[in-house]
């Protein structure tokens, strides 16, 4: 733990936050940082958690402890929706309580003694959980820690890492679409990750929080890159497709055909972490899961992410016609902007002082984040419009 340079980085913006607001009390700040959905979720989904919560009231709809894997109805609509025609099996989804409780569960089970491999910039989860799990060395140059490979994505490489000059891990995190960056990996770029986790012997372990937001034609699925099944692990979430981050709901999938190098099956490790580490995601979060994979349901929540969509246009709009150069906002509710030659703290902060505005310094998710800033589309339109007004009146 004592690796830690710093605490986590949405906790620190948060504290900013405060101090900021105890300064400016009268102030209205606007968020657009950390990634938490504003929007409320459609009623055939919490209709859906209310009428099953209602019924553990009763005799007939009272029910406790539920699978450690979760509910098989669950299981079985998240392998048909989001997973029809790649082979995924439903006994091969794991329930959770979130992506980000999976990483964890996912490291418990990995160990002290693997090495991983993470974009650069990516989610800092990846890069914490591996420090706290003992697989880093000490933070060397940069910001950088020693036993971890770093893929950079840059806008001179088109946000994709030249994996053919990667030292080989064992373990090879990767998000797409990546957060911060936004970047959606082609098919051929994810058929160039699946052969180099094969030729190298490492294991995947792919994010696809925000594949509800991918607006052309890139996989959705790691599992739709052919071969994959078997260095591969997919973990996802509710929270930004449907707006459950304070309800909790996430899967991962292990294929059965992902083995270690000895043959032994990764799917049956985990089934007794979870077994043994987790009692199952809550039976009233798994009912309203179930309702957004109904025809209704998924098209109420097509609304939704169409919302967020239209506000990361927005802001890209804007902060390109004053211009500055941005990234992402097309497959992604980040915008990514640069601010060449600038410290991201630095920017965050004036931005902070001079606009009101909560953002996300670019070096938070990494080394290959300096003098970027990630800014949130996650918040209601009238918001985003004032936001998009400072803006324009600070960056003139």
């Amino acid at each position: 733990m004592e690796k830690l340079k710093n605490g986590y980085l949405f906790p620190e913006i948060g504290r900013k936050q405060l101090a900021h607001m105890k300064k400016y009390p009268d102030a209205e700040v606007i968020n657009l940082g950390i990634g938490d959905t504003s929007e409320p979720i459609p009623r055939i989904i919490t209709k859906a958690m209310a009428e099953y919560s209602l019924g553990l009231s009763t005799m007939e709809g009272y029910r406790g402890y539920g699978p450690e894997q979760g509910e098989k109805e669950l299981r079985r609509a998240i392998a048909g929706t989001f997973y029809r025609n790649t082979g995924v099996k439903d006994t091969e989804v794991f329930i959770s309580d979130g992506a980000q409780c999976d990483i964890a569960r996912l490291q418990l089970l990995f160990g002290s003694n693997v090495t991983i491999a993470v974009q650069d910039p990516t989610f800092p989860a990846y890069v914490d959980s591996s420090i706290i799990i003992g697989q880093t060395g000490e933070c060397a140059d940069y910001g950088k820690y020693n036993r971890i490979e770093y893929l950079s994505c840059s806008p001179e490489n088109l946000f994709f890492p030249n994996l053919s000059s990667i030292r080989p891990t064992d373990i090879i995190f990767f998000c797409s679409p990546n957060n911060p960056t936004g970047h959606a990996a082609s098919r051929n770029q994810l058929e160039q990750l699946v052969e180099t986790a094969r030729r190298n012997g490492s294991i995947i372990v792919y994010d696809s929080a925000y594949a509800a937001y991918i607006s052309d034609d890139s996989p959705r699925s790691i599992y739709e890159i052919p071969g994959s099944e078997e260095v591969a692990i997919e973990v996802s979430s509710f929270s930004k497709c449907a707006g459950f981050t304070g309800v909790r709901l996430g899967w991962t999938v292990i294929p059965e055909e992902l083995r270690y190098s000895n043959g032994f099956a990764v799917h049956k490790d985990f089934d007794r972490i979870i077994c043994t580490c987790f009692n199952g995601a809550s039976n009233i979060a798994q009912a309203g899961g179930l309702a957004c994979l109904t025809p209704e349901g998924h098209e109420a929540l097509q609304g939704v992410i169409s919302f967020y969509k239209e506000n990361a246009s927005i802001l890209a709009e804007t902060l390109s016609s004053i211009g500055l150069q941005v990234y992402g906002g097309q497959s992604s509710p980040y915008i990514w902007v640069h601010f060449p030659g600038a410290k991201s703290w630095e920017v965050f902060a004036e931005v902070l002082e001079k606009t009101h505005i909560i953002t996300v310094p670019g070096s938070g998710f990494g080394p290959s984040g300096e003098s970027f800033l990630r800014i949130s589309a996650f918040n209601h339109r009238e918001l985003i419009i004032e936001a998009c007004n400072r803006f324009k009146r600070f960056f003139k």
